[in-house]
């Protein structure tokens, strides 16, 4: 599992131990799920204040000239005010954190089994129905499908084609 690579922090500040005081969520904008969810995103109380940026455009590239931004348009990163970088799991969990309302569920998936499941809770939370994107929403086969009435699943390699292993 992917957690916290730190980037170069901001002046004055290192990105170990310091409180994140807010998060640039990197998503890709070419994808229906990535503009759902940043749609959503914006429409929510916050602890944390987001900034959406689409991790294709000219500001990303300057402001994180550091990233692959190719990797973060396959998979939301998000990246803290003193340089920290959240990618797979912990990413999912990181912006769940930042909202009001999604706080104490973002703290039961901060462990081991519960970052599996973060993926689908973001998906889930944002009530997204995979009749709105035709059962495709990621550029990578990355084993996640959300079906109109289950919700997510997640079928890891070697169960693939053996139904969900996750609802």
């Amino acid at each position: 599992m992917t957690g916290v690579t730190p980037t170069t922090p901001a002046p004055g500040r290192a990105a170990a131990g310091v409180p994140v005081r807010a998060l640039t969520v990197l998503y890709d904008d070419r994808t229906p799920v990535g503009v759902h969810l940043r749609d959503w995103l914006a429409r929510r109380p916050r602890l944390v204040p987001l900034e959406l940026l689409p991790a294709g455009s000219a500001e990303a590239r300057a402001r994180f000239p550091g990233l692959d931004l190719s990797v973060t348009r396959d998979e939301i990163t998000v990246v803290g005010d003193s340089g920290q970088v959240y990618r797979g799991p912990r990413a999912w969990i990181t912006v769940l954190w930042a909202l009001r309302e999604h706080r104490r569920l973002a703290h039961r998936l901060a462990g081991p089994a519960g970052a599996k499941a973060a993926r689908g809770a973001v998906l889930t939370a944002a009530d997204w129905r995979g009749t709105q994107w035709g059962g495709r929403a990621y550029q990578r086969a990355d084993a996640w499908a959300c079906h109109p009435v289950t919700g997510p699943t997640h079928a890891p390699p070697s169960r693939a084609g053996a139904g969900p292993a996750t609802r």
